[in-house]
């Protein structure tokens, strides 16, 4: 009987550091096109230090979860009582970093808000420079997304930057423009009547609420993905121990 407990044990911590083994992989799959997103992405969370950090954090606990995932069906499958203690410690202490990181994540939520990324733009915003990349990675995102600024037209009336270089004689970029289609390859209805400032020829919502709506579904999945992480470890932790407990 108590070789049958073990032996179902023993299966069940497998399953759980499959599962682990996969969360690793998506998160680390997230950080990896974070990191190289053809849209520009990057530069955007490159701007903010505390962004670019989260996506490193991201990327080292994708593939720590990873390698302890495979190390814990190794263990589990061999039976072996020094994989499992190795893989015991170190799900403890990423479950602990998770945790504190999360905390640091909802502390530091206001470097995410629409006040943050609107004086982001306003401050360093310089139009079609494309040398300049966080000017050209707005742009890519304001052209993919057919979207104008954060709020919408009116951001670039407190552009300084992008005034002085225009002549104040624009009053959106031109990456605002509407375009048939919405590529950076589609035609611009109206160059002129745009730069006027002209509604029919511009996108009109701002960039924050479009990028929200559009990946709001993608962030519940996420924070449940990370609930369910969380979660599976703390199993995995309480399987480790005993089976440990139950090898001779």
């Amino acid at each position: 009987m108590e070789g049958d407990c073990l032996s179902c044990m023993k299966y069940l911590m497998f399953v759980f550091n499959f599962f682990i083994f996969l969360g690793g992989a998506c998160l680390l799959g997230i950080g990896i096109w974070v990191m190289v997103d053809p849209t520009g992405f990057r530069e955007i969370v490159a701007a903010n230090p505390l962004l670019i950090t989260g996506v490193y954090i991201l990327l080292a606990m994708g593939g720590l979860l990873f390698l302890l995932g495979f190390l814990g069906c190794c263990g589990a499958i061999r039976e072996n009582k020094c994989l499992l203690l190795f893989f015991f410690l170190f799900i403890l202490i990423i479950f602990l970093a998770e945790l504190s990181a999360a905390i640091l994540a909802f502390i530091f939520r206001e470097n995410l808000t629409r006040e943050f990324f609107t004086k982001e733009l306003t401050k360093h915003y310089q139009g079609n420079n494309d040398t300049d990349v966080f000017s050209a990675t707005w742009n890519s995102v304001m052209i993919t997304f057919g979207c104008c600024g954060v709020n919408g037209p009116e951001d670039f009336k407190f552009a300084p930057i992008f005034r002085l270089l225009t002549l104040d004689s624009e009053e959106v970029p031109e990456a605002c423009c509407r375009r048939e289609p919405q590529t950076r390859d589609g035609l611009l209805l109206s160059r002129e009547d745009c730069l006027l400032g002209r509604d029919l020829f511009l996108n009109k919502q701002g960039c924050y609420t479009v990028i929200l709506n559009a990946f709001e579904t993608y962030v519940y999945l996420a924070g449940a993905l990370a609930i369910g992480v969380l979660a599976i470890e703390l199993f995995a932790m309480i399987f480790a121990m005993c089976l440990f407990r139950g090898i001779q």
